[in-house]
Order: C-alpha cells, then structure tokens, then sequence
C-alpha cells in the first residue's frame, strides 16, 4: 500500500517505504499454530452429554479471542507501522487507536546509526538510530528490514537535501 501523496510537499518523493521486519510476526504465528492445535485437541477430547454444546461454544470463543489478541493485533499493529524516507524528511507514523507521527526533516539529522544483533544480521534486520536536534532527540526503529542498507540511503539523502538546500556545494574544490 503506498504512503498517501497529500502528506509530500510538491517537490518531495518517497525514497523508501518500509514496515517492520517480518520476523517481528513469528510470534504472532507460533500463538496461532498453538491456539489452533490447542483448539483442536479440547475439541477431541470434550466430554459428550448435555454440556457438550456448551463447552464447544466456550472453547470456540476463547480461541478466536486469544487469536485476535495474539495473532490478528500484533499483524494489525505491524501493518500500520510505516516508515517513510523522503527527499526531504523521515515520516514516522505507529498505531490504529492511538495513532502517533513524527517528522524529522533530513537538514535536523546530526547522525544516524545501526546496530544488528548475530540474530538481525541472519534475517538482514535491525535497528535503526536517528539522533536529531530538537526535544526529542532519538527515535530508534526497531526491526528494520536491510538496516545497513537504510542507513547506507538516509546518509545519501541528507547529504543530497544539504546540497539542494546550498549547504555546501555539490562539487567542493581540493583544498590545493
């Protein structure tokens, strides 16, 4: 799903549009398998008789809502995290209920870092630090597909907005 145009300036273009890695929904998929396998077994094994009706109705509830808590919230909060990169800025946007943005433009950046554990560095994740200046001063972005390679392109875009916005020049001489 694309990030909304409306939201860019005129000039700007998304470079990147990235959600959490995928392997923050292993979770999510091992309670799913387990919710399933438990289901089926307290199926098999429900005592026959009048309370049958009962208890597989109870049994049915209680594993769609775990299956909503465990599986279908954390897939809803995974795809409604977005982090957009720009030619211009870096677009944070998290949550359904309680929805929650940041914009830091590129020019605010002063460093940006990125650390991956052995485990991150199998699944090519990892996480990403954005040091800026102003109150709040870091946003870390856990989980990042291709983390090196994301820090790799937003050094690229803040030293291309710096060289759109004339903070120094493109081609700088040799100190000759």
């Amino acid at each position: 799903m694309p990030y909304p145009e409306r939201l860019l300036a005129d000039d700007e273009e998304i470079v990147e549009h990235l959600h959490p890695h995928w392997l923050t929904l292993l979770p999510a998929v091992f309670w799913f398998l387990l919710i399933c396998a438990l289901t089926g077994v307290s199926i098999a094994y429900l005592p026959s008789g009048s309370a049958h009706q009962i208890l597989l109705l109870v049994v049915i509830v209680l594993a769609v809502l775990l299956i909503l808590w465990l599986t279908v919230a954390p897939l809803i909060r995974w795809r409604s995290t977005h982090y957009v990169f720009t030619t211009h800025r870096v677009l944070i946007r998290r949550g359904v209920f309680k929805h929650t943005g940041r914009d830091i433009t590129l020019s605010r950046i002063s460093d940006v870092a990125y650390e991956q554990s052995l485990l991150d560095r199998v699944f090519a994740a990892g996480t990403l630090q954005i040091e800026s200046s102003g109150e709040h001063g870091q946003e870390n972005l856990v989980n990042i597909p291709r983390a090196n390679q994301v820090q790799q392109t937003l050094n690229r875009l803040i030293e291309n907005d710096a060289n759109r916005r004339g903070y120094y020049p493109a081609n700088r001489p040799s100190d000759s």
